[in-house]
């Protein structure tokens, strides 16, 4: 059985490969994706997670992707302190969590 070809079945790749890890060189559209949700942290974590030194905002350039999943998580069921973030970590699937953190992770 041959499956036809879907167009969401990229964006569904995607997902997959940034989620699991995999190291893959993502297409221009899939990395416009990405760094547009990621993006979504430049008012105070700075463009590409390069947050202003003495800001009193984690630079989350290059921090390690796990660490950064365990604070959305912590924000979002409010056993970490915020101002913001546990409003705005609501708002974020548990797979565009794992995309921002791997996002922010890659930059260096």
């Amino acid at each position: 059985m041959k499956l036809k070809p879907r167009p969401h079945r990229p964006a569904i790749l995607a997902i997959c490969l940034v989620a699991g890890g995999v190291h893959a060189e993502p297409s221009p559209s899939q990395a416009l994706h990405l760094r547009s949700l990621a993006a979504t942290c430049a008012n105070c974590h700075g463009t590409d997670g390069r947050a202003v030194d003495g800001g009193g905002n984690a630079r989350l350039q290059g921090m390690d992707k796990q660490y950064i999943i365990d604070q959305m998580v912590a924000f979002r069921e409010g056993k970490r302190p915020a101002t913001v973030m546990h409003q705005l970590s609501k708002g974020y699937s548990p797979a565009q969590i794992e995309q921002i953190a791997a996002y922010f992770a890659s930059q260096k």
